[in-house]
């Protein structure tokens, strides 16, 4: 679904804004935005593929397409493996370090769904996958990586981080009874709103750092500012209610992007 890659479209989009000083050209807006999709593309379709002993399993995946047989194997390798050669190739027309950089973050974008099968780490993984965006946004604007495009990667990794253990609530029960090491299955519901917490806050930190250490000003200050609050949003609608959970994570965070981004615009214009 498209809708997954709006977590990290905008933190590419932002970062090439903020390196270039400005717009950054037609070319890069598509490659970027072709990168970007093919990434996400890539990372969703290793895990659905090496999922689907788990997905069947649980009633709340057990009617996707990967494992109800509307999608065979043979179809996922492929879209896997096509998916794979578009972002290899659109990091080659980018520039050389993005090119070099293209083969390990695809290692990192698959290693997601191993972690979470033996460590609770795992939300810090796909945290790491989803922050390596503005840094590829960094890279293909300057081809190479400055300082604040690390604490604004960083930030993002925390909210993912965040938002993903938030999510991981509603399946608590399950991944207890068939031994998958989300940090609810292990520390408990209450510790794990305590955690999210805690990498929302770190969240909001880093992309301060980010604001200070390039130097950019009053919109982009209220970027992190509405951050925060649509994080505090966030956490309060799962404390109330934890059936509301896709809410937050899908409508809060998808807009957070889209709102830090028209923000930097405005900083660059």
């Amino acid at each position: 679904m498209f809708q997954h890659s709006v977590f990290s479209l905008p933190f590419i989009f932002i970062a090439m804004l903020v390196a270039a000083q400005g717009w950054f050209g037609w070319k890069l807006l598509f490659l970027g935005a072709l990168a970007a999709v093919s990434a996400r593309n890539f990372a969703m379709g290793v895990n659905r593929y090496l999922d689907r002993d788990i997905d069947i399993l649980n009633p709340r995946t057990m009617n996707r397409p990967s494992v109800d047989g509307r999608v065979s194997s043979a179809e996922m390798v492929g879209f896997i493996l096509i998916n794979a050669v578009v972002f290899i190739s659109v990091a080659y027309l980018i520039n050389t370090l993005a090119f070099k950089l293209s083969f390990p973050i695809l290692i990192v974008l698959g290693a997601y769904t191993f972690f979470k099968r033996f460590s609770a780490a795992a939300h810090l993984i796909l945290g790491v996958s989803l922050g390596l965006a503005p840094i590829a946004g960094v890279v293909a604007v300057l081809n190479d990586v400055t300082l604040w495009s690390v604490y604004l990667a960083m930030g993002v990794m925390f909210w993912v981080a965040g938002f993903d253990l938030l999510y991981s609530l509603q399946d608590i029960e399950f991944d207890k009874a068939h031994g998958l090491h989300s940090a609810p299955s292990r520390f408990g519901a209450q510790n794990t709103m305590y955690f999210a917490k805690l990498f929302h806050l770190l969240t909001i930190v880093l992309w301060e750092l980010f604001v200070f250490n390039a130097q950019l000003g009053f919109f982009a200050q209220g970027a992190v500012i509405i951050s925060a609050l649509m994080l505090i949003y966030e956490h309060w609608i799962v404390h109330k209610d934890f059936t509301k959970i896709d809410k937050a994570f899908f409508t809060v965070n998808g807009y957070l992007g889209f709102v830090f981004l028209i923000l930097i615009i405005m900083e660059v214009i």
